[in-house]
């Protein structure tokens, strides 16, 4: 991958039209600075200096796509809580269509609030309930993607198992797409026993692969091309769903890629020093799906997605990256 080559495609995202669909959640922040232990408990007093809030989920998808294309839309479920509210107007800061966003009073807005102090977090606090489309919503939700069909390059489905997609959905959503052409990508949540069947591309991490097989996961090899129960996985899940391609992420030693075009293609990691890895899978499904919709191959979608990942692992909190980044991210 070239600086050159990054530029035609930062050229070519700008007019890319993407739709994430997904568990929609707010990421809260606490910061400050811990100078002692409670004497009500073994645990530290965090003085509290501010508090942010960013989206999150499936919406910290698409805040990832925001900076290298203004045409970015959103489905999901959300209360009409505060939370929700806030979600929705971080949202619309960003430039993002919301107009595909469910509200339901019967529905607690997911919210994960971390309490971070001198760089490290302290704990985390989760607000959420189980949640679920009904029929007619869903129809809804359906009708809206077909009218919009037209319009859009790629879709990606961000699932963290809160209850949002399920398998009738998934089927509607991937054949719709597949019958106008629109790349699909999906990030799975083993959780949540779904099937994947035909989608473009599906992005597990090395755990969630071998859970989503049925195998035990043993300790990885040195080598990922060497890891023969690894590519076994591999061989397995490109098979069983009858993707065109399977990229499963390894954290510090990359990512591997299986397509149907040849051998299992590895590509490591760019060495950096990792504050945070809170938002790094969000951000690697995003520009590997940009990337994809903008004619990238699919290994040039892994560079860009793996480059994407090394910047955002150096950054605390729920992060993104800007197309400069992207760009000094290249080695001269």
């Amino acid at each position: 991958m070239t600086r050159d080559r990054i530029d035609a495609f930062l050229s070519t995202y700008r007019s890319k039209r993407l739709l994430v669909i997904g568990d929609l959640m707010l990421d809260r922040f606490i910061w400050g600075n811990v100078s002692r232990i409670s004497p009500e408990a073994p645990v530290p007093v965090v003085h509290v200096q501010r508090e942010s809030s960013y989206p999150g989920g499936a919406a910290n998808v698409a805040r990832n796509l925001t900076p290298f294309t203004p045409h970015v839309s959103l489905m999901g479920l959300i209360g009409t809580d505060d939370f929700g509210s806030h979600l929705l107007q971080l949202l619309g800061t960003e430039g993002i269509d919301t107009g595909g966003i469910l509200r339901d009073e019967r529905t607690e807005t997911i919210v994960k609030t971390r309490i971070v102090a001198r760089h490290q977090q302290v704990c985390r606090v989760d607000r959420e309930s189980p949640m679920a489309l009904s029929p007619a919503q869903i129809e809804g939700l359906l009708a809206r993607l077909e009218a919009q069909a037209p319009e859009i390059d790629a879709i990606i489905l961000e699932d963290y198992g809160k209850g949002l997609l399920h398998q009738p959905a998934i089927e509607s959503i991937v054949t719709l797409a597949n019958r106008h052409g629109i790349v699909v990508t999906a990030d799975p949540n083993p959780n949540n026993k779904l099937s994947w069947n035909k989608v473009t591309v599906l992005k597990p991490n090395r755990l969630e692969a071998f859970r989503m097989a049925g195998m035990p996961e043993p300790a990885p090899a040195a080598n990922p091309l060497l890891d023969e129960p690894l590519l076994e996985v591999g061989r397995l899940l490109l098979e069983r769903w009858d993707m065109a391609m399977l990229l499963i992420t390894l954290g510090e030693h990359g990512m591997l890629l299986f397509d149907r075009s040849g051998p299992p293609r590895h590509v490591p990691a760019r060495h950096r020093e990792v504050f945070d890895v809170s938002g790094a899978g969000d951000t690697a499904v995003a520009l590997l799906t940009l990337t994809l919709a903008a004619g990238g191959s699919p290994l040039e979608a892994v560079e860009i997605s793996n480059l994407a990942s090394g910047v955002v692992v150096g950054k605390l909190g729920t992060a993104t990256l800007t197309p400069a980044e992207l760009r000094e991210s290249v080695p001269l």
